[in-house]
């Protein structure tokens, strides 16, 4: 038994701990009785919460827990001096500057190293005609997200929007924050510092709508994503030339609805913990296939991450500023790079640089064309021909930020343009009733009136807990029921 018990406290790399996991669920139901004992005592909370936090990382990421230690106190250290300069030489913006600089350097040159280094160094080699082999680089789950939350404290101070914590205890523990740590929501000093020191305080409205989040979020997490991703869209994706156009399609749609109950299930999932601790994280995906445009989709689509790249990539590169052209430069660039934050490929280079020109130009025509104010929305049927619009655009990029090359992406839009054969599609739906039953309750769901859910969420506060109780546990059963199972093989149409 205690070989079993050091196993499961033992980072194992083929099984890192996420909030879907059953060891998750253990450790987080001792966590939190230690957590309310601790209620009346901050100091001793701040450092339990931020030791589970690096315990929660080294789950996930074995000994490479120490990057997130070094991030926070060189950040810290950097934010104190940052804050100093600002104080007692105003006027001494340079000096500031090189500063916030340094933060900038030391955050990106570890990101880079671990996420991009054989990307650059395999396109390096494609130009000059080497024969690369990748280096043995192990990339750190979350390194992206825990170092652009950092980045943005260091440029904040920069900014003169907030004073440099004092504590290092209350920086590391906004950093390491366990809930959003490997998967967003990505969240800003100025809204989380403030909470740290509050009294710790759980409504009976937050713990309804925290359990709430939580089982909406495991469910799109483990039931649909996963599910739809094992029986039907690895197989599409993985050999689309296998599969008839309509399949592929299909495929297409299953991937639009695999990664947003990923995404957003997960952002579900660490906004209901957080709550469950006594904290607030904003929205972050908000029925993103909903959007009447690129513009509203990036609204919508991981908010946190767009509202980042906005506030500290889009206005630094000087935003709408510098005249038309140089407005749709700068968009261009923003989705550019941020499209190779989300992966070390030039597929993602070339997904961020389609939804680039996208948003430049829908930016054009509105302003320019059609000239509409801030407050014009679409309505009737142009609302409905723009959300149709708009949903196969992102559907199209998705398919160069899934695929594995660029010549798996080009084969899925040859079988969809040449061969895709629609009399076949009751039989591939007939063939997959589970997967194409939960895409329908996943985009059904999705389209459902905003009011409905707000009608929902009213009466959490008056539900019994017993019932949060019973749809956790019911979930949980057929999390189980799908992941045990074996997997019945479909019927593969060639062509």
């Amino acid at each position: 038994m205690i070989d079993n018990i050091a196993k499961a406290l033992t980072y194992d790399p083929t099984q890192p701990m996420i909030f879907s996991s059953g060891i998750f669920l253990w450790l987080f139901l001792g966590f939190a009785f230690i957590y309310m004992l601790l209620q009346n005592k901050l100091t001793a909370r701040l450092v339990f919460v931020t030791l589970f936090s690096y315990f929660f990382y080294y789950k996930s990421s074995g000994i490479y827990f120490f990057l997130l230690a070094v991030v926070t106190v060189s950040d810290w250290l950097i934010g104190r001096m940052i804050g100093r300069v600002t104080e007692r030489e105003p006027d001494n913006r340079l000096k500031a500057r090189m500063l916030v600089a340094l933060s900038v350097t030391i955050d990106l040159a570890l990101l880079a190293y671990f996420k991009y280094t054989n990307f650059f160094l395999g396109s390096l080699s494609q130009i000059i005609g080497n024969n690369f082999q990748p280096l043995d680089i192990f990339l750190p789950v979350g390194i992206s997200f825990f170092t652009f939350q950092s980045l943005s404290y260091t440029i904040d101070i920069y900014r003169r929007e907030i004073r440099p914590l004092e504590s290092l205890l209350d920086y590391a523990f906004f950093v390491s924050f366990f809930p959003q740590l490997v998967a967003g929501p990505i969240v800003k000093a100025r809204d989380f510092v403030p909470q740290i020191r509050k009294p710790l305080s759980i409504t009976r409205r937050m713990f309804g709508m925290g359990v709430y989040l939580i089982t909406i979020g495991l469910f799109k997490k483990a039931v649909i994503s996963d599910y739809i991703s094992i029986n039907f869209v690895e197989r599409v994706f993985d050999q689309p030339e296998m599969f008839s156009g309509v399949e592929v399609l299909l495929g297409i749609y299953g991937y639009a609805m695999q990664i947003y109950c990923d995404f957003s299930g997960y952002s579900d999932m660490a906004i209901g913990i957080a709550l469950l601790l006594g904290f607030r994280f904003p929205m972050n995906f908000n029925a993103p296939y909903r959007s009447v445009s690129v513009t509203d989709f990036w609204r919508r689509w991981h908010i946190s991450l767009s509202t980042w790249l906005k506030q500290y990539l889009y206005i630094s590169l000087g935003g709408n500023r510098k005249g038309k052209l140089r407005t749709y430069a700068n968009l261009t660039t923003t989705m550019l790079l941020g499209g190779l934050w989300h992966g070390a490929s030039w597929n993602f280079i070339l997904w961020g640089a389609l939804h680039g020109v996208a948003l430049s130009v829908h930016k054009f025509f509105s302003q320019n064309v059609f000239r509409h104010d801030k407050r014009y929305t679409s309505t009737g049927w142009r609302q409905v021909g723009a959300i149709i619009l708009t949903f196969h655009f992102v559907c199209f990029c998705w398919i160069f930020f899934r695929s594995s090359d660029f010549d798996t992406g080009i084969t899925m839009i040859t079988q969809v343009t040449t061969n895709f054969h629609p009399e076949l599609l009751w039989q591939v739906v007939s063939g997959y009733p589970w997967v194409f039953g939960l895409m329908a309750f996943g985009f059904v769901s999705h389209f459902l009136p905003d009011r409905w859910q707000q009608r929902i969420v009213a009466r959490l506060s008056m539900t019994n807990v017993l019932v949060y109780a019973a749809m956790i546990t019911a979930v949980a059963y057929i999390v189980i029921q799908v992941k045990s199972s074996e997997i019945q093989p479909f019927i593969y149409f060639q062509f």
